[in-house]
């Protein structure tokens, strides 16, 4: 909060609740299109996750979810500091306090966007609990989504492919409050024309062939592998009755493949399981009621509009399944 009243007593304006659909470049100003207005500037910096649409980092830089967990321990030996541990997946706790209630914060089990369960991830991060501490009681849990570049470094500085005027901040590996500070600091400098030791070191465009190589040809090949297969393993269903409450599935319906959700009460919401970014098909995550796309980390809610980048277009409601 101090950071954004700083950053408006300087003459900046904040605007919440308006989603870039597309940016345009007119008379040497760059627009961003929302859906209520445009907002002009003479510089356009992505600091989105990853930048919209289909770039370069759509294989750079792969997605991932990491799950946390509050807990409030029941002899109050709560750690001073923050610390990993070396499994695959890691863990990592520190402690938190709120209105004088201190909370051992434990994360990790991370996986793939649209891999894996994110129920079973959360069960983990219990289960590691309870082994290494005295537990009284679970009262938060919530996920976050980051992305990983191939080489291990951020991507910031001007967008490959695009004027001297774009630019990019993404890649964090979760490291956002760390690498967000040296963003703000290198994006500054980039903009402004001044030398920075760590413009070349971020370079969005730098060229890495050995560093990382091994990392980009697996995760590459794990979105080709989804692109294909996932259109071949669906299952037909016969009627939505199949389809338990408060539960979502890619279903084949009467020869036509749909992404559908059954609420409590059993009102059915039928989609295009196709996601609008780069045609991979979506997985439904049970845990968050979202539909997530397993090749670039795109997500969508149950109505289908995108909640995480980079696609900017939602999913295709299906009124009549089936016809």
């Amino acid at each position: 909060m101090g950071l954004a009243e700083a950053f408006k007593q300087l003459g900046g304006t904040i605007v919440e609740n308006a989603f870039v659909r597309k940016t345009t470049t007119s008379d040497n100003l760059q627009i961003a299109h929302t859906d209520r207005f445009e907002i002009k500037g003479h510089n356009l910096v992505y600091t989105t996750h990853m930048p919209p649409g289909l770039t370069v980092f759509d294989v750079e830089c792969f997605p991932y979810r990491s799950y946390v967990i509050g807990i409030k321990l029941k002899n109050g030996d709560y750690p001073k500091h923050m610390a990993y541990d070396m499994k695959d997946p890691y863990h990592y706790i520190r402690t938190h306090t709120i209105d004088g209630q201190p909370y051992l914060i434990l994360g990790g089990e991370d996986h793939k966007t649209g891999h894996d369960d994110p129920a079973a991830a959360f069960q983990a991060l219990e289960e590691y609990a309870r082994k290494y501490y005295y537990v009284e009681s679970v009262d938060y849990r919530w996920s976050a989504q980051y992305y990983v570049p191939a080489d291990g470094l951020p991507f910031i500085g001007k967008m490959p492919g695009f004027d001297d005027h774009t630019f990019v901040a993404t890649g964090f590996s979760g490291n956002g409050m760390i690498l967000g500070t040296i963003s703000g600091k290198v994006l500054r400098d980039a903009i402004l024309g001044k030398e920075d030791k760590y413009l070349k070191l971020f370079n969005p465009a730098r060229i890495k062939p050995i560093a990382g190589f091994k990392d980009f040809v697996a995760e590459n090949v794990d979105v080709a592998y989804h692109f294909i297969a996932d259109r071949l393993s669906t299952a037909d269903m016969e009627s939505f009755v199949e389809l338990a409450p408060d539960s979502g599935e890619v279903v084949e319906y009467k020869g036509q493949k749909i992404a559908v959700y059954k609420d409590p009460q059993g009102q059915i919401t039928a989609l295009s399981p196709t996601c609008t970014h780069a045609g991979c098909i979506v997985k439904f995550n049970a845990v968050e009621k979202s539909w997530d796309c397993p090749c670039h980390g795109g997500r969508y809610d149950l109505k289908g509009q995108v909640i995480t980048g980079p696609p900017v277009m939602n999913l295709k409601q299906i009124n009549n399944p089936g016809e």
